[in-house]
């Protein structure tokens, strides 16, 4: 058995281990010498460079999964139960009461952890291992393309041991590709974690490609390496180091921000900012020269959409608007273009209002960015075509009708339209969130002056006012990532890994309950507890406070 997984359930460990013993004691050696039966296994589909490149596209839907795996877990993980949004509905309940809600046992903190540790890093790991073996060379025309394949299997194992450090703080380090059952893992600090991610990410940025093929677009390059390389150097305080390897992706040539129209809109009312979000418009081949890694979602495609079908944000993030009711209770109607939100993820009063107080003129507030105004759609209403009154009942403005920004707005998953899900691509890293990453690193070793100039390059392409060096604090800056950002980037991600979620949560979370029963000990997650419980063989530490 050829796993590298932190198992998740204990029993069936235990069932494996007995099977185990059980033929020791009933076989000879020689009946446990298999022979695989199917061609469906490493030994066969890693012996030749057509399946390494499907290893690899198996890696890049496995990291989409992170998504697209069930309909809450990125939701819950990213962005509800922060500065800038909470799920305030009456049927929602995630976060009110934080000591209560996040526990070992809870379904995002299992989801994620093994998702990691079930599918990212034994994939990965086995993708290194088997093209390092000395029997496998002969199929590599030279060390340059074999490097490429581990390039870009060591960025995804790279990826996900940064997931896992901000998340959890300190977890097992596993490096290679194991051949036994494994019961006494141990926990590395977040800072090996943070600084074995670096030696995966510095191998890949020396090996990926610089582009890709049309093709092979959502696969990933150096500029992808070297962004994320940017975040984990400022999580080790390596600022000058993090400033170089930002300056790698602005200053290669490759990418600019955005400043004119572009794309599938380009010709119909809008701005620049809205082209950026349009259907069509996430990827190179658009004309976006700022996206840098992007997952694809493939309408009426096998595999597609993922475990649930396509882009599932604005059912997460838009209000449920079929629940309004004109002053005659005739309920509003699904449309194409606005989708079918059910109200998860409702802004905070910090995002949906705040942020934007002191720039009139920034675009991503326009009419085109964020929707404040909502209209009675439904043709039998004697109030068609009317804006919608503000509400007074809890639940409509908790849930049901509030302001969001569009960006995730889009046209409907065809074999399910009323779900809610979209087919649009979706952004993991743009040049935008590189000038931010960068602009933070120059904060933090103390170029004030450096870090608002990158800031400013972000807000004049917004239209937004500039700023000068005495501006530049953490809390700016997280004021921009949340303007520039928003519902893209992992909020709780960056938090966490800044060391402010909780103070965060206590100063602008949207629900009284939640900035009340927030503890210290929330700035990290917990350990699954299944994790633990199925790791007998030695002590896997809980964090503390749980």
């Amino acid at each position: 058995m050829k796993t590298s997984n932190i198992n998740s359930r204990f029993f069936k460990w235990a069932s494996i281990l007995s099977l185990i013993i059980i033929g020791m004691y009933s076989c000879n050696n020689d009946i446990l010498d298999e022979t695989p039966l199917s061609s469906l296994n490493d030994d066969i589909t890693l012996s030749s460079k057509s399946g390494f490149e499907a290893s690899l596209v198996g890696l890049v839907r496995n990291a989409r999964e992170e998504y697209t795996q069930d309909d809450a877990t990125v939701w819950f993980t990213n962005y509800i139960g922060t500065d800038i949004g909470d799920s305030a509905g009456q049927e929602f309940t995630a976060y009110r009461d934080w000591v209560s809600y996040i526990t070992p046992i809870r379904g995002e903190v299992r989801a994620n952890w093994n998702w990691a540790y079930s599918k990212m890093i034994p994939q990965a790991n086995t993708i290194i291992s088997y093209a390092n073996r000395p029997e496998l060379q002969d199929i590599w025309s030279q060390d340059a393309e074999k490097n490429a394949v581990i390039a870009e299997a060591r960025f995804f194992r790279g990826y996900t041991y940064n997931l896992l450090a901000n998340l959890y703080g300190g977890v097992p380090i596993v490096e290679s590709l194991a051949t036994t059952i494994k019961f006494d893992y141990e926990r590395s600090t977040r800072q090996q974690v943070y600084e074995f991610a670096k030696k995966d990410l510095e191998f890949a940025s020396q090996w990926l490609p610089v582009t890709v093929a049309v093709n092979k677009e959502g696969r990933i390059i150096k500029a992808a390496a070297d962004h994320l390389l940017t975040e984990v150097n400022i999580s080790l305080g390596a600022y000058d180091d993090a400033v170089t390897s930002a300056s790698a992706v602005i200053n290669s040539g490759l990418y600019e921000l955005m400043t004119m129209r572009f794309g599938s809109k380009a010709d119909l009312p809008g701005d620049v900012f809205s082209d950026l979000f349009a259907e069509g418009n996430q990827n190179r081949s658009s004309g976006n020269l700022e996206s840098i890694y992007v997952w694809q979602i493939e309408n009426n495609t096998a595999g597609g959409g993922g475990s649930r079908d396509g882009n599932a944000a604005i059912r997460n993030f838009a209000p449920f608007l079929t629940k309004i009711k004109d002053p005659k209770n005739v309920f509003n109607i699904p449309t194409d273009s606005l989708g079918r939100g059910v109200g998860r993820t409702r802004g905070s009063n910090y995002s949906i209002y705040d942020i934007w107080k002191n720039d009139v003129n920034d675009i991503r507030n326009s009419k085109y960015n964020f929707k404040r105004d909502f209209y009675y759609n439904n043709p039998n209403s004697s109030f068609f075509g009317q804006i919608i009154e503000p509400k007074t009942v809890k639940e409509d403005t908790m849930r049901n009708i509030y302001p969001y920004p569009r960006k995730m707005e889009g046209p409907p998953w065809a074999s399910n339209p009323a779900s809610g899900r979209t087919i649009k691509d979706i952004y993991v890293y743009s040049l935008a969130e590189t000038f931010l990453l960068r602009a933070e690193a120059y904060f933090r070793k103390g170029d004030l002056s450096n870090a608002a100039a990158d800031i400013n390059t972000v807000r004049n392409r917004a239209n937004a006012n500039s700023i000068n060096a005495e501006t530049v604090t953490l809390n700016f800056i997280l004021d921009e990532r949340a303007r520039e950002l928003m519902y893209e980037t992992s909020r709780r991600r960056t938090l966490i890994r800044m060391g402010i979620l909780v103070e965060r949560v206590r100063n602008y979370g949207f629900l009284e309950s939640a900035r009340k029963t927030i503890q210290d000990y929330h700035n990290l997650w917990p350990i699954p507890q299944e994790a633990i419980d199925a790791n007998f063989g030695a002590e896997l530490k809980q964090n503390p406070g749980y």
